[in-house]
């Protein structure tokens, strides 16, 4: 017996690619806007998949084009009137969230909107499989490119704005590959949970290192780790691969924020010297 080769290694792919951009969330505090990006490539996912089924091509390209427009517009509204960013971003992904679910049940069962929502990683084929390699090599290509500028905006935005025109641009294709990743996400983890495999490694390498290096590496690692641990407990146990997944990193993460060297709760309970040479 073995585990499904295509799921196994769409997984792996992802756990390469979306914990980077997740660490790069964390760090400029866009956390909460990746989960509504999660959210907000569904509609789209449904009109694809009202068009042409359950087609990779139709409900990949559909989620793409509605996270991009969401993102879009979120930014518009924000630097148009007085509702902030962050308010805005809620309130499309909100919107954009009942309206998936919404077309997904005018033609679809309930199988079929579970399916969307949360996934099924063992069903990939090779077809998705290629996909998600093919978003997470353009991903690791782009990164190298735009690495210092983007490490740079998450510092000190203000400095990069006075001595360089990538500020904007910069900001444009992160968001592209937050989409992107998404998109990825999707196809094995669902809307609702494939921001979870991008941001629940990050958070958790906040507790084990300091530079942005070292998380994107512990991340990885996590992610690669979690993943294997909930496709083997999704195949052993018979429970939902997806779920099980992001439940290893969870447990990962309330790991790291009790033990991480880096302000973990047990490191800070531990006496410390008044006086350190």
């Amino acid at each position: 017996m073995r585990l499904h080769a295509p799921g196994a290694g769409g997984s792996l792919a992802i756990s390469l690619t979306a914990p980077p951009i997740g660490v790069f969330l964390v760090l400029r505090r866009m956390s909460l806007m990746g989960d509504a990006m999660g959210h907000a490539i569904l509609p789209g996912a449904a009109i694809g998949y009202l068009l042409a089924g359950l087609s990779l091509f139709a409900m990949s390209l559909g989620g793409f084009a509605a996270g991009l427009a969401v993102a879009l517009a979120a930014g518009l509204v924000a630097r148009s009137t007085v509702i902030r960013e962050d308010a805005s971003l809620a309130g499309f992904y909100l919107l954009s969230l009942a309206l998936g679910v919404m077309l997904v049940s005018v033609r679809g069962s309930s199988v079929d909107l579970l399916h969307v929502l949360f996934g099924t990683v063992l069903a990939l084929d090779d077809g998705a499989l290629l996909l998600i390699a093919s978003i997470a090599t353009v991903s690791m290509m782009t990164l190298a490119v735009i690495y210092r500028p983007l490490v740079m905006e998450c510092f000190d935005p203000q400095f990069l704005r006075s001595v360089s025109p990538l500020s904007s641009p910069t900001h444009l294709i992160f968001l592209v590959l937050v989409v992107l990743n998404l998109v990825a996400g999707f196809q094995a983890l669902g809307t609702l949970m494939a921001v979870g495999i991008m941001l629940l490694p990050a958070v958790a390498a906040r507790f084990w290192a300091e530079d942005v290096g070292g998380m994107i590496g512990v991340a990885i690692a996590s992610a690669f780790a979690s993943s294997v641990v909930g496709l083997l407990v999704s195949y052993y146990v018979n429970v939902p691969t997806g779920p099980a997944v992001i439940l290893a990193c969870g447990a990962f993460y309330l790991l790291s924020m009790l033990v991480g060297v880096r302000g973990g709760v047990l490191w800070g309970l531990m006496p410390r010297r008044h006086l350190e040479a």
